[in-house]
Order: structure tokens, then C-alpha cells, then sequence
């Protein structure tokens, strides 16, 4: 699909480049838009403000949230999903979104929730050994408990450690797949290594209940699922969702988010692989030093210029980045109408996103130290949960 400006978008599971036109990938991709509808009935079904992440149009579209909505009314259970494919030993600033929207999900709906940590797909897709993999999952496990999901209600597993307890799934979704099917979704080629084309299903499987009896007794009927997710992912998901009626599973609902940009512009996303990119290990000196020096500017070449023209800042990195972590709504229009008019230079709006990443990066750094190996342990073990927690109880 093509961006905006006629440059081409490259838009998989492996690579978000070029400037990428969201309309149009609603549209390619099927999906729908989030609107104040979606919104007014969250908060209405809640009794919660939407998660600025949602009032902001960062997750901006969806496969039958509706849905989710109208169980959630009638009192009938869901579960969500998420996952994380390791690939540094420490997480960097984009990899907070996911986590940040679900925890927030959870609380709101009081919902299990499984985290995929895929370790097995950094294996196929990735030049590294099993060793080092299995070094960057332990280090991201505890990165993601440092977010502070309910341990009654949370279940992390790694690949190679749970897929044989859901192999039967996996298997039901291999043979459910062609060939064909993976390779015009995921554009995979012969000399693939076979592993590649296997791993659809197994990040497929996680969104069917009957992969977890410890959380959703068998026999009691199928659970829905919904998944946050960047948009990248959706092809995992969209073939997912074809194959699951006559398997007998329910569609698992997705919901979609914008990609986080890099420091040096707005095309693509931030990666790991970038030098530039923020970690959560970063001390407050290094969070600033990468801002000052790298994050791209939309405001004028010089103090006269930004007085006269004021900025652009839809392609300011500073005021990109504050959409996603500046959570008063009030402040953040505030600053940006100011920065457009040009009232403020660029420097007072790298100093507030120094501030505001400053606070979180060691907020999260303060709860990452009190993570023990025991915490590990209690959220990777398979134990009764959720409903099958009270189905158990109740006897």
C-alpha cells in the first residue's frame, strides 16, 4: 500500500516502513474505526474514562470490539491476549504500549489475561541462539511483571516451555492452514526454514480458551478472546479468524494501535537495532542526551524562524512521543498549540518529554528491581485461574 505522499508502505509482521496512511490501512485490512460510539459505550458499560491511548486514536481500529462489549454486558466472560517476541535484553519505550493498554484493560474489566512470550519465533526469524534467546525472555519477563498485572488473573508462558499443553490446538490450526494460505499472508518463500512457516499457528493458538484449561474449564464452552496489538500483527490474527468457525472456536476480536515512532522521524517505527532508540535501562542523562540530540524536529530552523512560522507537529518527534505518554489532555494541547503558534521554542518541548519519559522510564525501573525470581516463577507456573479457579472452589 502506499503512504501519502506516493512513497510505498511496507507494512508486515517483520517491517513497518514508509509514511504509513491509517485510513487506508482500515481499509486495506477490513477492519473498523474507532469511534466516540465505541467510546461513550466503554465508558458507559465501565464507568471508566477510555484510556487516553483510545481518546487519542492510538488504538484506532478494530475486529468485533462490539462484540467483547455486548458479552462483557451480558455478564459473560472474556480473556485478553497479548504477546512479546524478545529481542533485546532490555525492552525500549515503544514495547510500553501494549503493556500500558492492556494492564489498563485488565483493571477496567477484570479480565484473565495471557502474555505470549515468543521465543521460539526469534529462533526462526532471527540470527541468534537458543541461549541468548533464552537470556532476553528471562530479562523480558520481568520487564513486563514490572508493569503490575494481577497475579490472579495474569499467566506468562514462553514457547518452548507451555506449546506442548496447547499442542493439540496448534496442531488443529496447522492442518486448518494451506500452505498457500500462509504463504499469500505472509509472503514466506521455499527457502524459509520450515519453523517460519509453522509459527502462524502458534501464536494463532493462545487466542483460543481451550489452549488454557487451568484458566477455562473444557467442556464449559468456548471464551472470547481480544487481543491489543500494533497493526502489524493483523495478518496473524485475520487468518486466525477465518479458520476459527469451522473449528468450532469464536473469532478472537482484535484492537489496533498506531506504531511508535523512532527518534529520527515518523516513517516506520522504533526498533531495538537503533542506537538512538530509549530503553528502559537508560539512566535519566542518557534519556536526555538521546532527546536533545536525536529526536526529530518540526519546529523552525532557528528562534526567528519558530517565532514567525511556529512548528509542524505532526512531524515533531517531542510532540508525537508526549501524544502517547503526556497523559493530561488539557497540558498536551495546551503545549501543542502553543509550539504551532509559536509561542515555545523546541527546547521547552524536548525538556517536558524529558520529564515525562524521565518519570516513567524510572518508575519502571523502581518496580523492576523489586522483581524476584519467585515472582517469575508464580507468573509463569500453570495453576488455576479465573474460572477454572471458581469452577474448582465452588465444588
Amino acid at each position: 500500500m502506499e503512504g501519502p505522499a506516493g512513497q510505498e508502505a511496507i507494512v508486515t509482521p517483520w517491517t513497518v516502513e514508509g509514511d504509513v496512511d491509517y485510513d487506508k490501512l482500515i481499509k486495506h485490512f477490513g477492519c473498523q474505526a474507532i469511534d466516540e460510539r465505541v467510546l461513550d459505550r466503554i465508558e458507559r458499560l465501565t464507568g471508566t474514562k477510555p484510556h487516553h491511548f483510545l481518546r487519542r486514536g492510538i488504538f484506532f481500529s478494530h475486529r468485533d470490539l462490539n462484540l467483547i462489549l455486548d458479552a462483557y454486558e451480558k455478564g459473560e466472560p472474556f480473556y485478553l491476549y497479548t504477546g512479546r517476541g524478545p529481542s533485546s535484553e532490555s525492552m525500549h519505550i515503544g514495547h510500553l504500549i501494549p503493556f500500558m493498554f492492556t494492564k489498563w484493560l485488565q483493571n477496567t474489566f477484570q479480565v484473565p489475561l495471557v502474555i505470549q512470550l515468543t521465543d521460539d519465533e526469534k529462533f526462526f526469524f532471527k540470527d541468534v541462539t537458543l541461549e541468548e534467546i533464552d537470556k532476553m525472555t528471562t530479562e523480558n519477563l520481568k520487564d513486563i511483571i514490572a508493569f503490575g498485572f494481577d497475579p490472579n488473573l495474569t499467566f506468562i508462558f514462553r514457547d518452548f516451555e507451555y506449546v506442548g499443553k496447547m499442542y493439540r490446538i496448534v496442531a488443529r490450526i496447522e492442518k486448518a492452514y494451506t500452505a498457500s494460505q500462509v504463504r499469500g499472508c505472509f509472503g514466506f518463500k521455499m527457502e524459509d526454514n520450515c519453523g517460519r512457516w509453522m509459527f502462524p499457528a502458534i501464536q494463532a493458538a493462545p487466542s483460543f480458551s481451550a489452549a488454557f484449561p487451568h484458566i477455562f474449564p473444557l467442556g464449559k464452552g468456548n471464551v472470547f478472546c481480544m487481543i491489543p496489538q500494533a497493526i502489524d500483527q493483523d495478518p496473524y490474527f485475520r487468518l486466525t479468524r477465518d479458520v476459527a468457525p469451522r473449528m468450532g472456536f469464536l473469532k478472537p476480536a482484535v484492537i489496533h494501535s498506531k506504531f511508535f515512532p523512532g527518534l529520527s522521524g515518523s516513517k516506520g517505527k522504533m526498533s531495538s537495532s537503533t542506537g538512538a532508540a530509549v530503553f528502559l535501562t537508560d539512566t535519566p542523562k542518557m534519556i536526555k542526551d538521546k532527546i536533545s540530540k536525536h529526536a526529530f524536529s518540526g519546529g523552525g530552523a532557528d528562534k526567528k524562524e519558530q517565532l514567525l512560522l511556529g512548528a509542524n507537529t505532526n512531524v515533531d518527534i517531542p510532540v508525537q512521543w508526549l501524544r502517547f505518554f503526556l497523559e493530561d489532555d488539557e497540558e498536551l494541547k495546551r503545549l501543542q498549540k502553543d509550539y504551532m503558534l509559536g509561542r515555545i521554542m523546541t527546547g521547552d518541548v524536548k525538556k517536558v518529554l524529558i520529564q515525562t519519559l524521565t518519570n516513567i522510564v524510572t518508575t519502571h525501573q523502581e518496580a523492576r528491581k523489586r522483581v524476584t525470581d519467585a515472582d517469575a516463577e508464580l507468573f509463569t507456573a500453570v495453576r488455576l485461574m479465573g474460572p477454572a479457579k471458581e469452577a474448582a472452589e465452588s465444588k
